[in-house]
């Protein structure tokens, strides 16, 4: 894990306001999917604070936690999906905020692979880099920028991995978390920041005005051979998976010694 400073409360203005704001590639939110989306919850008629946490709270858990066929997908696709992971949340997330005339921009990061242990399993575990892409948002709330990264495992799958691992004490990573306390995360939005696997983090690539800027310079999580293996098998064995924990809600606790497994990674 790695310190991340605290973020100056400085208001974005001029080109920086503007570029977070504007349409990318990726942040497609003029696509009619999105537009349609917005326009059907009302979220423009709301204020500022509550745009924000409309938006916050569709891409955590009216977009369930599950692996895509790319880090790069225009937020459009991912909307298409109806699932993503860091990065595809990050995207969709952005387009929505700019869509209703939030400044947002992408931080990067790596993280341990020891971190998705448990929700990535056998040949898929072993293909991930040992550092893998991630993601999240910065947004400014009027106030200060908020770090937003809460937002990647729904409720649901979120609640039976605290189900499974209910008398886990103390810091916990893996199934996609890294968090100091697994039965209170700090997931829910109230104008702060938010986090999930904050504590896998071992690089800092900084701060992009888009996330295409960013695969741009650092790529994405596989290529070649590995990414089409990936693609076309692996992951729908990875979201499979990811399905049958999420289906555990009601299923009897996960005993301490797996737990304590999962923790260590």
């Amino acid at each position: 894990m790695i310190d991340i400073a605290e973020l100056p409360a400085m208001a974005p203005v001029g080109g920086e306001r503007t570029n977070a704001l504007i349409a990318t590639a990726l942040l497609d939110f003029g696509h009619p999917s999105i537009a349609a989306l917005v326009q059907a919850r009302g979220w423009q008629q709301l204020s500022e604070h509550e745009r924000i946490a409309a938006a916050y709270a569709y891409v955590r858990d009216e977009v369930a936690f599950g692996y895509n066929k790319n880090d790069d997908l225009k937020a459009s696709e991912v909307l298409a999906d109806g699932y993503g992971q860091c990065n595809t949340k990050s995207t969709l997330f952005m387009a929505l905020l700019r869509a209703l005339d939030i400044p947002c921009r992408f931080h990067g990061f790596t993280i341990d692979k020891q971190l998705q242990r448990g929700a990535i399993t056998g040949l898929a575990y072993w293909l991930a880099p040992r550092n893998i892409i991630h993601s999240w948002v910065e947004v400014w709330t009027g106030a200060r920028w908020a770090r937003l990264e809460g937002f990647i495992l729904d409720k649901t799958y979120l609640a039976a991995l605290q189900q499974r691992f209910a008398s886990h004490r103390g810091a916990f990573c893996g199934y996609g978390a890294a968090t100091p306390d697994l039965q209170c995360p700090q997931v829910d939005w109230n104008g702060g920041d938010t986090f999930i696997q904050k504590d896998g983090i071992n690089q800092d690539f900084g701060l992009f005005d888009n996330p295409d800027e960013f695969y741009a310079r650092h790529g994405v999580n596989l290529n070649g051979l590995k990414r089409r293996l990936f693609q076309n098998v692996i992951r729908q064995q990875m979201n499979g998976n990811v399905a049958r924990i999420r289906g555990r809600v009601g299923a009897p606790p996960t005993s301490g010694h797996d737990a304590a497994a999962a923790s260590a990674g």
